[in-house]
């Protein structure tokens, strides 16, 4: 399949981006794949607009709900300038996917997400270990319940079947073993003056833990958790099964053990450093292979927030929280609206941020596309261009299309924002369904989202826009 540089760089940014608009891929695509790549991996937090802490949610009582977690991680995907870092923020979060159903402080799921992305593109030795210790994962597993002579097994046994090794490569003798060398692990809510925080603190202790012989993998002796995870990560089994899952949610599903093992050797010998193993994939030939080139189910956010982001949304909701910082609770809610809109669509479509499913958390692929979701696929051209009940965006479309306000241009212009690979006979339906929206007055600032909706949504309905 041969590709032109800026059709890879496309490529590229829907699969570990968050899409892009028109300029940013003008942005990206100016020093060839290669650079895009650079850019990309060099995530760096002073290249965002605004710093948005959990904190800024709070409401007039100064508490942020469970629920409104979801919300601000929705707004951090739309207004981030690092779609990488995001991106990869969004699947360690799956991967270690703990819900606020169960740990229902906004304060330790949102301190977990911050954990993560602090770690999301380093080493996944240092991932693991902090999540491990992250009081939202204690919580999550059970943690603090693990304890000399009581070993609690929920923490070991999935730290081996979903964080590392994956069913069949462990015993039921390794998860006790395991157990015990992670007992007095807990975490603490006090302050340093003695009163409480809002957050959590991992918190060791001594008299809780187990500190006996113990033998876990081939590994024997008075084992801590941080020896089980160091060893864990040495395993090449954990390389092969990082990689793995990280192909099948970035590149295509069921990758066979031959395309598979370069990459696995790449990461196990940079000792699982994470930005390795991904500019291996990006600058590989199989990530622009017919396999992968629009074969991957969009999930919501890729749906969702990529949409948003083609507007320019993101810049417009980050130029609004910079501005605003002081604002009344009735004035906060107005300005996270684009945020709260696509953090609810996205629970309608099977994602709801912050409340995987489970502890194996969402299962990229056709799963995502039932009679129910597609509905709100479609549905969701109109939310965001204010045509629609409920919670609406109401993007200001008409100065977009107003270059070309022919019911053709118009076609041509949404497909182009919106990276969608129609033509021919499609796009004549599209230009159809403008024309006939414009009605004889032609496109105008009062119908131009009324118009942009009519198309959008056979853009969004089409078979050809779920897959990116």
């Amino acid at each position: 399949m041969s590709l032109s540089e800026r059709e890879k760089c496309a490529h590229l940014l829907r699969r570990f981006g968050l899409g892009s608009s028109e300029a940013e891929l003008d942005y990206y695509v100016q020093g060839g794949l290669k650079g895009a790549v650079d850019i990309l991996l060099s995530a760096k937090p002073e290249a965002e607009v605004v710093d948005f802490p959990i904190e800024m949610m709070e409401n007039g009582k100064g508490v942020v709900k469970a629920q409104d977690t979801s919300v601000w991680f929705s707004a951090r995907l739309l207004f981030t300038r690092q779609p990488l870092l995001e991106k990869m923020t969004l699947f360690w979060h799956n991967h270690f996917a703990t819900s606020a159903d169960k740990v229902t402080s906004a304060y330790v799921m949102g301190q977990q997400i911050d954990i993560i992305r602090a770690n999301a593109l380093g080493n996944f030795r240092d991932l693991i270990t902090n999540v491990s210790k992250d009081p939202a994962m204690l919580i999550w597993l059970d943690g603090q319940d693990n304890i000399k002579g009581r070993a609690n097994e929920n923490f070991a046994r999935e730290v081996m079947e979903l964080f590392t090794l994956g069913v069949g490569n462990y015993s039921e003798k390794d998860i006790q073993e395991a157990a015990r060398a992670f007992t007095g692990w807990s975490f603490s809510r006090a302050g340093k003056k003695g009163g409480k925080n809002k957050k959590a603190e991992y918190e060791f202790k001594p008299k809780l833990h187990d500190e006996g012989y113990k033998e876990v993998l081939g590994l024997k002796g008075p084992l801590t958790g941080e020896d089980v995870l160091n060893h864990l990560c040495k395993m090449p089994r954990t390389a092969e099964f990082i990689t793995e899952k990280l192909w099948n949610w970035f590149v295509y599903p069921n990758p066979s053990a031959a395309t598979l093992k370069p990459f696995v050797k790449t990461f196990h010998d940079s000792q699982l450093d994470i930005k390795t193993l991904l500019r291996t994939i990006m600058l590989s030939d199989e990530f622009y292979s017919s396999r992968a080139v629009r074969t991957l189910v969009k999930n919501p956010v890729d749906f969702c927030v990529s949409t948003m982001r083609s507007l320019g949304l993101g810049e417009i909701l980050a130029d609004q929280i910079k501005k605003n910082a002081e604002q009344d609770e009735a004035q906060k809610q107005r300005r996270y609206a684009a945020a709260a809109g696509v953090a609810v669509t996205m629970k309608t479509q099977g994602m709801w941020l912050m409340f995987p499913p489970d502890v194996s958390g969402w299962k990229p692929g056709e799963s995502w596309i039932t009679s129910a979701t597609m509905i709100g696929r479609i549905q969701w051209a109109s939310k965001l261009m204010g045509t629609a009940k409920g919670v609406n965006v109401k993007y200001p479309i008409y100065n977009l299309l107003s270059g070309d306000p022919s019911p053709f241009g118009v076609a041509k212009k949404i497909t182009s924002v919106f990276d969608a690979p129609l033509t021919g006979a499609k796009l004549v339906q599209l230009s159809n369904a403008a024309e006939k929206a414009m009605g004889p007055g032609g496109l105008t600032p009062q119908n131009a989202n009324a118009v942009a909706a009519s198309v959008m949504r056979l853009v969004f309905g089409a078979p050809e826009f779920q897959f990116c």
